[in-house]
């Protein structure tokens, strides 16, 4: 017979470690809803409570990084709801719940709703950043929509006193919680004389719950805030609170104060501007005096160097010796140009065309006789020289020749027949004397 296995034995702390890990790997993120009991906020900044209903109760912590975004902080006897993690602690053995996330029992729908909300709004626009307005950088009023006895409207006018008290503000008292606090702020930032009375609005609220803070995240006060007649700047709740509001506004301030210190210029701030920008002039303008005095002290120097009274003593005495010159120029130019009239005078007497004209026609008629005379000469001579022309001519002829005795014998075809071997016989010949022609055969 075989013997029995030994049992296996853990420790304590191995099975704790084990039932955690098995804990831990089944159960990644639960959601828990009940009341706070318990509840323990030692100094360390974790949180420590029960949560129960009328049945059971776990132990649950909620450790500072994470509890420090739950606002406002729980108290014992709330009902919440707990996005956690299953564990265990080990040095008790007890279940736990570790807690990541908290909010108040029945958010959950709300939230839910307003998640549809945001997207609806998204999809029209109302969020566009393309369609946020700038803030007026000096405003001449500003207009302030909050309740009239809440602290947010005394840190507004406190810090709007500090930073710029020339500014006036006019106060919109609104409900900013509860029933009727929608329908308000919405017509508050409908009202038409903010076109005319300022320039930008203060829409704000200090902290507390998200159901607190609900009415800023009504669809009608959403779409008011885009329908404004002047740029917005959110400041509602806490820095760690956002808003629909702070998502249409054209600027979303994290508090009250925060909105306040966004609507103005800080005084303090442009004192020390202007203060810089006098000092900057100031020194500028001293550089440049000081440049220009060394400028001015350089030129009278050389003013002085140069002595400009004597040169102009020495300008005035020339002066006075061109004017004597000038006295002085006019009658001897005058005798000057006297005499060059004489001059030309004489010369034009001399050339005078009178005289001219008679010596050329003198000279003209002179040409004249002798270009007949050898005009005559030239045609005698010409004329004996053509009469022995004509009678040699005549003598060398050949009708002179026939005259003097001469015969021309030409043969039958009109030829001149000057041989005897030209002539065969019994041929014909033509014999031509002075005054007739004789035919003739040769034997």
């Amino acid at each position: 017979m075989d013997p029995l296995p030994l049992p296996t034995v853990y420790a304590v702390s191995e099975l704790s470690r084990l039932l955690r890990e098995v804990l831990e790997s089944n159960f990644t993120a639960v959601w828990v809803e009940g009341e706070i009991s318990n509840l323990a906020r030692p100094a360390s900044g974790h949180w420590y409570f029960t949560l129960k209903d009328g049945e059971a109760q776990l132990r649950a912590a909620m450790f500072k990084p994470a509890n420090r975004l739950v606002r406002p902080a729980p108290n014992n006897g709330d009902q919440v709801r707990v996005r956690a993690r299953i564990s265990m602690y080990p040095a008790r053995g007890d279940l736990q719940l570790i807690c990541e996330h908290m909010e108040p029992a029945g958010l959950g729908a709300k939230m839910a709703a307003l998640e549809a909300l945001k997207t609806q709004l998204q999809a029209e626009g109302v969020f566009d950043a393309t369609r946020k307005r700038p803030i007026p950088a000096f405003p001449r009023c500003i207009g302030l929509v909050t309740s009239a006895t809440g602290a947010a409207v005394q840190d507004v006018m406190t810090t709007l006193a500090r930073r710029f008290p020339l500014v006036p503000v006019r106060l919109y008292p609104v409900l900013v919680q509860g029933e009727g606090a929608a329908p308000a702020i919405a017509r508050a930032l409908r009202d038409p004389r903010w076109a005319t009375e300022a320039d930008v609005l203060l829409l704000v609220r200090g902290g507390g719950s998200i159901e607190d803070l609900w009415a800023f995240n009504e669809a009608d006060v959403v779409r008011a805030v885009r329908d404004c007649a002047v740029p917005v700047i959110s400041g509602v709740g806490h820095e760690t609170d956002t808003t629909l509001v702070d998502l249409a506004a054209d600027l979303r301030a994290p508090t009250p104060t925060g909105a306040a210190e966004r609507a103005v210029p800080d005084q303090t701030e442009l004192k020390a501007g202007i203060a810089r920008l006098l000092q900057r002039l100031t020194l500028t303008t001293s550089r440049s005096l000081s440049r220009r005095q060394q400028l001015l002290d350089r030129s009278s120097a050389q003013l002085l160097r140069q002595r400009p009274t004597r040169r102009l003593q020495v300008l005035a005495q020339r002066l006075d010796e061109l004017a004597v010159r000038l006295e002085s120029h006019p009658r001897r130019l005058l005798a000057q140009r006297g005499q060059g009239l004489s001059g030309l005078i004489q010369r034009l007497v001399r050339r005078d065309p009178r005289a001219r004209l008679s010596e050329a026609a003198t000279r003209h008629a002179d040409l004249h006789r002798r270009l007949q005379t050898a005009q005559q000469r030239l045609m005698h001579a010409q004329r004996q020289r053509w009469q022995l022309a004509t009678r040699t001519l005549q003598a060398l002829s050949p009708e002179g020749a026939l005259a003097r005795g001469f015969v021309l014998v030409r043969d039958a075809h009109g030829a001149v027949v000057t041989r005897a071997a030209q002539v065969p016989d019994r041929a014909e010949l033509i014999l031509q004397f002075h005054d007739a022609s004789v035919p003739v055969t040769r034997r």
